[in-house]
């Protein structure tokens, strides 16, 4: 009995390459042929060369479709930030004293310590003060680590023209900016490339991330190399700069609007709820959202947006304080009204009284979960509109005790009860990402509440 077997070699994503052919005639095994087929030309065989060695392995597949986007965008503003801080190193340089004859290499290595403890401090103070708000805000915080970058490139090519004195506070302070950018830029970019993992591969997909900066890096010196031999005057500095400079911050805006995040923080919790109540049940996906959502939002602000007004604020987390401190202002309930009114729920919402808007506070009870957090905000959300739906001045929302205040309470919880596990559902399966947490921008405070009745005996 004769059987032949082909094996034919390929690599994924490429295509097929050699092909074996082994014949077998009863108890003998035999190489018949072997043949070498060609299935891609030169330019392709090149392509997938380049892809193996700067794309995550698996490229499409393993990625996000908003990857590749986003990492030509941001190329392009890594290219001409290169480009742009050649230009700044050597107005630096011009400040610590290069080319004066006055100036001494111990007074620069003075400043240079001075403005690296300066950077130190700032990592420090931003990272405690922020970092919880850098993955939930990470388009936002992505964009602004790039204006903090160009504003310490203002700085130092400033540096040169001030006296003494200016010239230190001025190095020391785009120090404090330039480490700020690396604060933001790190949280941001770690969690975009946990999005755009689509299969887990975070590691690979950050080498491969250092190695594209890295030829762009190495590009943008050549070129900067370049750019500075034929640019020696100032003015010429400054418009070269200031081109630069627009390059980089409208090709990082293109990358950031690029993204498609599926974790819902507050903005998109807005946007996907709002319009899921206009919709008729329909939740938007979240590449729908990143179209509509602004890169930079108030952070506690709830906007319709359908009308882009805002409806009211909100402060996620609210300590124990502030709870105490509400009953001492009008508001829109007493808090004691409040507790009883979310005595089954891991929340309570309460309103106080603002000069323009409804604030609200939220306070989550020690059980609050991920799913709750988002259920507070969306109830904050529906509060703000059945409070505006009902013609009321926001700011007369919140006479204390005033049985109707109480009432769009009550309601507002009712309707989210009604309709929170189908939009749930229905989020889930437009592809949003109901587990990662991105409403709590800060620590997440537990209240603890326990309600103690004493009876008074008769004397």
């Amino acid at each position: 009995m004769s059987i032949s077997i082909t094996f034919q070699e390929g690599r994924e994503h490429f295509g097929l390459g050699p092909e074996y052919r082994v014949k077998k005639d009863g108890p003998r095994i035999e190489l018949v042929s072997i043949r070498n087929q060609k299935t891609s030309s030169a330019w392709k065989f090149g392509r997938h060369t380049l892809s193996e060695i700067f794309l995550p392995s698996g490229f499409p597949d393993t990625v996000t479709p908003d990857y590749i986007r986003y990492q030509i965008f941001d190329s392009l503003q890594a290219f001409s930030s290169s480009i742009a801080g050649l230009l700044s190193s050597r107005a630096v340089l011009e400040g610590f004293g290069v080319g004066d004859e006055k100036a001494s290499s111990t007074n620069a290595v003075l400043l240079s310590v001075v403005q690296d403890a300066t950077g130190r401090l700032a990592t420090i103070f931003f990272a405690w003060k922020f970092g919880t708000a850098l993955a939930p805000e990470a388009k936002m915080y992505r964009l602004a680590a790039d204006i903090f970058n160009d504003s310490a490139f203002i700085l130092d090519c400033l540096s040169p023209a001030l006296p003494t004195q200016p010239r230190i506070v001025a190095l020391c302070i785009a120090g404090a900016l330039r480490a700020v950018c690396g604060v933001c830029s790190g949280g941001a970019k770690a969690a975009l490339s946990v999005h755009f993992a689509r299969a887990g591969n975070v590691g690979e997909l950050n080498a491969k991330d250092a190695s594209q900066e890295t030829v762009i890096g190495l590009l943008g010196m050549l070129c900067g190399s370049f750019v500075m031999s034929h640019i020696t005057s100032r003015p010429a500095t400054w418009a070269a700069l200031s081109f630069l400079l627009i390059l980089h911050l409208v090709t990082n805006y293109l990358a950031v609007r690029a993204v498609a995040l599926t974790t819902l923080n507050r903005q998109r919790a807005n946007i996907a709820y709002g319009l899921y109540c206009s919709q008729e049940g329909v939740v938007p996906s979240p590449s729908e959202v990143a179209r509509i959502e602004r890169i930079f939002e108030i952070p506690a602000a709830v906007r319709d947006p359908s009308s882009g007004d805002v409806l009211g604020t909100c402060t996620i987390c609210s300590s124990a304080e502030e709870l105490l401190h509400s009953s001492q202002r009008k508001s829109t309930t007493s808090w004691r009204d409040a507790l009883e009114v979310f005595r089954d729920e891991p929340y309570v919402l309460l309103g106080t009284e603002a000069e323009a808007s409804c604030q609200l506070l939220v306070f989550f009870k020690r059980e609050a979960l991920p799913e709750d957090y988002l259920k507070a905000w969306t109830n904050a959300f529906e509060f703000c509109r059945s409070a505006v739906a009902s013609g009321r001045k926001p700011q007369r929302i919140v006479e204390r005790s005033v049985p109707e205040d109480l009432s769009i309470l009550q309601s507002s919880l009712d309707q989210i009860n009604k309709i929170f596990p189908d939009f749930l559902e229905k989020a889930k399966k437009a592809g949003w990402d109901l587990v990662t947490d991105a409403i709590c921008t800060g620590p997440v405070r537990i209240v603890n509440i326990r309600i103690d009745t004493e009876e008074k005996k008769d004397r």
